[in-house]
């Protein structure tokens, strides 16, 4: 019961993680749609793979990479992208995406998504290293907004800025995840609304939430995306403003990725998604 052409519909996912795969295969849940680390299934063959073609046989799938490093200098790794290319010829999801990040360069790879100045000469290298990927892969994909916890000196645009001059150039679409926009705005004391009203509405095909957890710093609180809380109640009004005053109608998935819990929790969160879009 594959389904195709699902990005302009009001659909509602969530991240496929180990810990429930025997229970999705058994109890077959009503999902609109599961989204898969790319990189948990380059490997060609083996009991990764299989599960995978019987999941793609039950619900369609989106593609979240986390390693094409699209900030890198040093340009894409042609294996790491012929093996993601691999994935999607035989999957055919029906959103691919990545970060607004780097992970990887000449002198090594590290497994954390590092942040980037927003300037000219980091915009340059994404809308190359983007313009690359979509090439081999034979269609546009989807940039993700980070987390930030620090600020760069030589900054001279906003983030919301920054992407949208990335997706007009690029012609790549934009993954909007509404937790990461209310942490670092919390962060770095800015408006998270301001933001949700000046991004590029006609290139926004996906949205994000996931729990995130506060920290002490001092006498400063410091908020973590650590995808490991129900999602808090400020990004869910957040996520219904920007979705009702629009009168949007993308997919939306939720993100667990410590601490899981049972499978039941993350379809109550789907149903609290639900009712508030």
């Amino acid at each position: 019961m594959k389904k195709t052409n699902l990005q302009n519909n009001q659909l509602f996912g969530l991240g496929l993680r180990q810990i429930h795969h025997s229970y999705i295969l058994k109890n077959k849940p009503k999902i609109d749609f599961f989204e898969i680390h790319s990189e948990n299934f380059i490997a060609k063959g083996g009991p990764s793979i299989n599960f995978l073609e019987q999941i793609a046989e039950i619900y369609p799938l989106s593609f979240h990479c986390v390693g094409l490093s699209l900030g890198s200098k040093s340009g894409i790794e042609k294996e790491h992208l012929e093996n993601i290319k691999f994935l999607i010829d035989k999957f055919q999801p029906f959103l691919i995406s990545d970060h607004l990040s780097w992970s990887s360069s000449n002198f090594g790879t590290s497994n954390d998504l590092l942040p980037i100045p927003y300037n000219k000469e980091s915009l340059a290298v994404f809308i190359d290293n983007i313009k690359r990927v979509q090439d081999v892969f034979g269609r546009n994909i989807l940039i993700e907004n980070p987390t930030a916890y620090l600020e760069f000196e030589d900054s001279d645009m906003t983030e919301f800025e920054f992407l949208n001059k990335i997706a007009e150039k690029s012609e790549c679409q934009l993954l909007l995840d509404i937790n990461n926009i209310f942490v670092t705005s919390k962060n770095f004391n800015l408006n998270p609304i301001s933001y949700l009203d000046n991004i590029d509405l006609n290139k926004v095909k996906e949205i994000h939430l996931a729990g995130h957890v506060i920290c002490k710093m001092g006498q400063e609180e410091i908020r973590i995306d650590t995808h490991s809380r129900k999602i808090s109640q400020e990004v869910l009004d957040l996520y219904q403003y920007f979705i009702r005053k629009n009168n949007l109608n993308i997919p939306t998935l939720i993100e667990w990725d410590e601490d899981i819990p049972e499978f039941n929790i993350l379809k109550q969160e789907l149903k609290i998604v639900k009712e508030v879009s």
